[in-house]
């Protein structure tokens, strides 16, 4: 059985340890927070979990295997780097870390300690992205031209962050896990409406070789709720709406056919409209999936389905959207 331990006791960490709590058993837990309210707060949800405030003691402990990152992402390289030193498997909220180098240094010293390292992607583990995947691979759809994706509500503003790092990794993760083409620059512009230094719209616009583009439309300022993306392909067209509960996704038997007029220059553009159908998906909690799968990784030595390098492809997206955007929206080169 693998010990984890969940440090950060805050909005996310109870989700994690209640799921760990249900792959792994109660008593292969242990959280950690330096807040006492948060620490007694655990302790009465979660009784026979051992709550600590010092998780640096957990370190030399053999006891613990894995350390799953539950804390803001300023802190997440100096958490992960010191457990991977101690040999143990780690588990880090998105976005990986706040920089790329932070984020290929934890890779590289995860191949040299020879543990996991996991990214909570949480999306690539819902039933609707993985039916997503499998609609797209089995070539229904046909060449993908597009992928657009709108996540926008009212707040929630946060304090140390903006909105393209508080909303889009979900999507950028969601778009790297669908899409087998890697994109090779974009372009993003934001603004900052209340004075905090923070964007709080943005729009990032992501290009791929052969025509294949992405847009993302992240807000806090939207008057509604939207959790959907939009992928168009030359054959069919599929939407997923999060905010459904019973058809989150649809897929749409239309599209275009274009073709030239013998003898004219004139191009003729027809469209075709067939039957829509709604697959049926997974209903699991992806939280679930994703403690499993992290057991289950570290259990039988496999690579994660989000690994570290899943995690470095999306803080990179993300901090070339930030340079984009404090330059003016200017496009700017990935992978470099």
């Amino acid at each position: 059985m693998v010990r984890v331990c969940v440090i950060g006791c805050g909005y996310w960490g109870p989700n994690l340890v209640r799921n760990f709590c249900s792959a792994n058993g109660k008593r292969m837990v242990v959280c950690a927070d330096l807040k006492k309210e948060r620490r007694d707060f655990m302790k009465e949800r979660f009784p026979g979990v051992k709550v600590v405030s010092d998780w640096g003691k957990l370190l030399s402990d053999g006891a613990i295997d894995a350390v799953a990152i539950a804390t803001p992402v300023s802190t997440h390289y100096q958490f992960a780097r010191e457990a991977i030193e101690a040999g143990k498997h780690v588990l880090i909220e998105k976005p990986m870390t706040a920089t790329i180098k932070e984020a290929r240094e934890l890779c590289s010293l995860a191949r040299e300690r020879n543990v996991v390292l996991m990214v909570d992607h949480t999306f690539i583990y819902t039933g609707a992205v993985r039916k997503m995947k499998e609609i797209i691979a089995s070539g229904e759809l046909g060449d993908v031209l597009y992928f657009d994706s709108v996540r926008v509500n009212l707040g929630l503003f946060q304090h140390d962050t903006n909105v393209v790092w508080d909303l889009a990794p979900h999507d950028l993760s969601i778009m790297d896990y669908l899409l087998e083409t890697r994109p090779t620059s974009l372009s993003a512009t934001g603004v900052d409406h209340t004075g905090s230094g923070f964007e709080d719209v943005a729009y990032v616009a992501v290009n791929f070789p052969n025509n294949l583009i992405a847009h993302f439309h992240v807000n806090w300022l939207s008057p509604v709720k939207v959790r959907q993306i939009l992928i168009g392909g030359s054959k069919k067209m599929m939407i997923f709406n999060d905010l459904d509960p019973d058809e989150k996704i649809k897929v749409y038997d239309k599209g275009i056919e274009v073709a030239t007029r013998e003898g004219a220059y004139e191009m003729l553009v027809g469209y075709r409209t067939g039957d829509i159908y709604i697959p049926h998906l997974d209903r699991t909690e992806a939280l679930a999936n994703v403690a499993r799968h992290f057991i289950n990784c570290i259990e039988r030595g496999e690579k994660p389905l989000t690994s570290g390098e899943d995690g470095l492809r999306v803080v990179s997206m993300l901090c070339a959207a930030q340079r984009s955007i404090s330059e003016g929206g200017r496009k700017v080169d990935l992978w470099d």
